[in-house]
């Protein structure tokens, strides 16, 4: 569906350099800490921000040479973008039927009236949920083939977050060769949803795995210095120093646990994920 081919981009203070891919009927999570590079790599595929070098592909196509008929299979849901706060969701109707060939009108009412959301309201008027419900909404009218969302969960409640999550997954059930990249930094949102996570740290892609494996066989180790000095660090990936000792993160849980019967082994998420892997040696 998607690759990004040794993408490069360059600021003053920052350089964004990955290669990455999204599968056919696939949900790749993008996670990292604020300023790793995240939304600067969706904007890239996206076409609005120009990679220095490298090369991004869609639907088998340079996404630079994409026609207006083929970029109607993409939807987009991003935090910093939207349609005027000045417009209704009448009016924002409006403009999806002249714009997406494919826009499901009735459905997209039907929709909105599960959601709460007034066809006669303006948006500013919207609480900050109803504003990203309508996002996603937008980006899924069309029967796109791609999605991609910038953290549409950001800011919101947990019933807010479960209908959204909820509009995915129905997404996704209706066409089994649909795709997702999301990105966000509501870890159960993704543990729950994606089938692949993609860690992003100071711009580079520093661990790519199944969300699946993540929950079945990472883990955390929590000893102190003289445990650590006396451990098998073959199946360590990462290791962060704490007050109490060290804590490390390995991808072997069962050979820590047969192994150290005494250590602290706890299962990781993907928090964990991201403070040991981003964290100091």
């Amino acid at each position: 569906m998607v690759i990004v081919d040794h993408l490069e981009k360059n600021y003053k203070d920052f350089h964004l350099g990955l290669s990455m891919e999204i599968a056919d009927g696939m949900i790749t999570g993008i996670i990292g800490k604020n300023g790793a590079g995240k939304s600067t790599t969706i904007k890239s595929i996206l076409g609005l921000v120009n990679p220095d070098k490298g090369k991004v592909s869609v639907f088998g196509k340079d996404a630079k040479d994409l026609t207006a008929k083929e970029k109607e299979n993409i939807g987009v849901a991003l935090s910093d973008s939207g349609f005027s706060m000045y417009l209704t969701v009448k009016d924002v109707t409006c403009i999806l039927r002249k714009m997406y060939e494919k826009f499901d009108e009735r459905t997209f009412v039907k929709k909105c009236g599960e959601l709460g959301l007034p066809m006669d309201k303006q948006i500013k008027d919207f609480s900050t949920g109803m504003k990203a419900k309508l996002r996603v909404l937008v980006a899924i009218s069309h029967k796109a083939k791609l999605l991609i969302l910038d953290e549409p969960t950001a800011g919101l409640d947990v019933e807010a977050r479960n209908e959204i999550l909820d509009m995915l997954r129905e997404y996704m059930s209706e066409d089994e060769n649909r795709s997702i990249l999301i990105s966000s930094h509501i870890s159960s949102d993704l543990e729950g949803l994606c089938d692949d996570l993609y860690l992003i740290h100071d711009g580079s892609v520093i661990l790519h795995e199944d969300t699946d494996r993540i929950l079945a066989e990472y883990a955390v180790l929590k000893m102190d210095e003289k445990d650590y000095t006396a451990l098998d660090k073959q199946y360590i990936l990462k290791t962060k120093r704490e007050s109490f000792g060290y804590v490390c993160l390995t991808n072997q849980k069962r050979f820590y646990m047969e192994n150290n019967p005494r250590m602290v082994v706890e299962k990781a998420s993907i928090d964990d994920l991201i403070l040991v892997m981003t964290g100091e040696k």
